[in-house]
């Protein structure tokens, strides 16, 4: 599957915070690798930290002349940022032949338009500190908007949990599929929602939100036959979960028979697993993009993880090879 042509070898890395994730990946490479092709292994990517806060990562092993990917996931706090960007930096400082930022879930992404006077756009200058650092090329999955891909003056391999969630929504459309229905938890996601029930074959319930402030919502509205249907919410992130609640809360209270969600990035912050637990969805799907909280174990009982391990084997091994990605994704 490692082409012989390639003179630069394969080094794989984590900064400390998607560690857990990217020892999934390095196990999935391994197995879909050939068995005359060497072991994949995680390198010794070492972080040392100062009593005043700040922190150096280092390479263990050298990595001239190789093709480096060094995973991270930009979730709070913002050290996880600085460390991938001192960690690219220093692999491009080592002569590293390129850097690719393999980066599951982008934050930032939301802060992607001036919405109102004065803010920054966040999403662009975090784009504009992976290029600074020497990034050659990204990976990533399920931007908050597709066109974040245009921030980058660099090649960007924009991966879909859409074939890791299709099997599961397939299987739950068999049980009852004519009452199976995609819903969007707001007009956002509208487009999101649609693409799923077009490979579906199904019909979508928009659900039109109004928010008294940022983070609060103050009605939801949903457009579309509600009333004895198992409704699946299709969203791309689960922050504070109150938009989600509300919309499975309100979709009940008009007849669906059940609901259920399915996000690609659990965030999950504030009181969100309280709101999870508290409401009327009977189960939520997300993907290990980031990690739960060990400490909210007792309230992830309808929360079930996909992992994206092998999603992204995959896809390292063809970016590694310079092979096409877009026959990897249905949707």
């Amino acid at each position: 599957m490692i082409n012989d042509v390639h003179k630069h070898r394969m080094a794989i890395f984590t900064c400390e915070a998607t560690r857990y994730f990217a020892e999934k990946v390095v196990a999935a490479m391994n197995r879909l690798k050939r068995p005359d092709e060497p072991e994949v292994v995680l390198g010794p990517l070492e972080v040392a930290h100062f009593s005043d806060g700040e922190f150096q990562p280092s390479f263990a092993e050298s990595v001239r002349g190789a093709t480096c990917f060094i995973l991270q996931s930009t979730f709070p706090p913002t050290d996880n940022l600085m460390e991938l960007l001192l960690s690219i930096d220093a692999a491009k400082r080592a002569s590293a032949n390129k850097v690719i930022a393999v980066i599951p879930y982008f934050g930032w992404a939301r802060q992607d338009r001036k919405d109102k006077p004065r803010v920054s756009i966040g999403a662009k200058l975090v784009a504009n500190m992976l290029r600074a650092a020497g990034t050659d090329a990204l990976m990533t999955c399920d931007l908050h908007a597709d066109q974040i891909q245009g921030f980058f003056d660099l090649p960007v391999n924009h991966l879909y949990a859409s074939y890791d969630f299709l099997d599961i929504l397939k299987k739950m459309q068999k049980a009852d599929p004519d009452r199976f229905t995609i819903a969007a938890p707001d007009m956002g996601g509208a487009k999101r929602a649609n693409a799923y029930a077009k490979h579906l074959h199904c019909p979508v319930v928009i659900c039109h939100k109004t928010r008294a402030r940022a983070n609060v919502v103050e009605r939801i509205q949903p457009i579309g036959e509600v009333e004895g249907r198992d409704i699946v919410i299709i969203d791309d992130i689960i922050d504070t979960a109150g938009t989600l609640t509300a919309a499975a809360n309100e979709l009940v209270k008009r007849g669906a028979r059940s609901v259920r969600a399915f996000a690609t990035h659990a965030v999950l912050s504030g009181p969100a697993y309280e709101r999870i637990d508290a409401s009327a969805l009977s189960e939520v799907y997300v993907t290990d993009t980031i990690p739960l909280d060990p400490s909210k174990r007792a309230l992830q009982n309808k929360i079930r993880v996909v992992t994206l391990s092998e999603t992204f084997a995959r896809m390292i091994l063809r970016v590694y090879n310079y092979e096409p990605i877009s026959s990897e994704f249905p949707l």
